[in-house]
């Protein structure tokens, strides 16, 4: 019998698939894992097709397409008054995971210390343990704001890397100018390298506007800022995204990238370069989800849930704390098996399962599919209460 030591013992399925699996086995209505359930824009696809019959078929340069990287150079210049060299500074990567992955791994060594702030993406904590990091983990206060106090204490000779998340998940809060010149300030004088997760980007609400790394030189030198096509474009499937970093970063960065999956689908990259150039796509996408969130929410203040505040992604928070004593992980579950509901547990983003009985709601969906989900909530009103 073959004897394996796991380099990710304590990891399991992540949540996403195994709420996603378990509404499927009961029939529930998935507003758990962040994916839309409507189709993407008919003339993304049909660009898609049109690369495809040209023979754009082979593999696509290493850091990505030419074109493509320099319709992000301009994109980023148009939104942030950032300048960056298409071919030193972008490099196209199959997802925003990939060049989280990929950042990670080219800068950690064995016993370096990354900071990550709590509820923090389920993808961080295991890259980091995986190339031998120490994770030191602070939690976001009660409004999921940071708390630069215990940042700046938690900062020491042995701190490699920062991870910030703006447009947050599962959180929905979004950093402000004033966060990032505190961070600016904190980081200053220190050889601390920023991964800044923005594949929210443009799903922020209320009139604010998305404070991106790019826009904070001080920031910039230092980090790795992530985008993601898939989330802007309704195109989660395609595995499709980005990152920016000064030079001296990007070339550690494509060290990785070349031998994790060496390029990224050909097609639509051609097709993802074209399409960009339609601003108008990524401009209204604030007022479309600002739309659906604002429904949603509407619907929930017919259920007993009490409704946290949502700044940005298409997801939406709820407490539940006042209906039940149950631990979030159970309480989805139930949920799911009985109401026919599927929701994500928010307990499961911090490292030692931190449960202030809040759960997550995906509202990128149908408006039909969150009316049903909303339906059955309603009808078995009494299981949203502890029995």
């Amino acid at each position: 019998m073959l004897s394996l030591k796991s380099k990710l013992p304590a990891v399991g399925t992540t949540i996403f698939s195994v709420m996603s699996a378990l509404a499927n086995e009961v029939g529930a209505v998935n507003l758990s894992q962040g994916f839309p359930d409507f189709e993407a824009n008919p003339k993304m696809i049909d660009l898609v097709n049109e690369s495809m019959k040209k023979g754009l078929n082979q593999y696509a340069p290493m850091i990505g397409v030419a074109t493509l990287r320099e319709t992000i150079a301009e994109k980023t210049r148009f939104l942030y008054g950032a300048s960056c060299d298409a071919d030193t500074e972008i490099t196209v990567v199959s997802g925003a995971s990939e060049a989280i992955f990929d950042a990670l791994a080219c800068i950690i060594s064995p016993n370096d210390e990354v900071i990550i702030l709590e509820p923090a993406y389920d993808l961080y904590l295991p890259i980091i343990t995986l190339f031998g990091g120490k994770v030191i983990p602070i939690s976001l206060d009660s409004n999921y704001q940071i708390p630069f106090e215990l940042l700046k204490n938690a900062i020491n000779p042995k701190t490699k890397a920062l991870l910030i998340n703006s447009p947050h998940n599962p959180t929905g809060a979004i950093l402000k100018k004033n966060d990032l010149e505190q961070l600016e300030k904190l980081l200053e004088n220190t050889d601390i390298v920023l991964i800044s997760d923005e594949v929210y980007e443009h799903i922020i609400f209320d009139g604010q506007s998305h404070e991106s790394v790019m826009k904070y030189p001080k920031l910039r030198e230092r980090s790795f800022v992530v985008s993601s096509f898939g989330k802007t474009y309704h195109t989660t499937g395609w595995k499709l995204g980005y990152c920016i970093a000064p030079p001296a970063l990007t070339k550690e960065l494509r060290k990785v990238h070349q031998f994790n999956t060496f390029s990224t689908n050909t097609p639509m990259q051609y097709a993802m370069a074209e399409f960009l150039k339609s601003k108008e796509e990524y401009l209204h996408l604030p007022d479309f989800y600002q739309e659906r969130r604002d429904k949603f929410k509407k619907m929930l203040e017919a259920t007993p849930f009490k409704i946290l505040p949502c700044e940005g992604t298409y997801f939406q928070l709820v407490s539940y704390a006042h209906l039940s004593d149950e631990k979030d992980t159970d309480y989805t579950v139930r949920l799911t098996k009985e109401a026919k509901v599927a929701t994500i547990p928010i307990s499961v983003f911090y490292r030692n399962q931190t449960d202030r009985k809040v759960i997550r709601f995906c509202f990128a969906k149908k408006y039909e599919t969150l009316e049903k989900g909303i339906e059955n909530l309603l009808k078995s009103k009494d299981k949203l209460y502890q029995k």
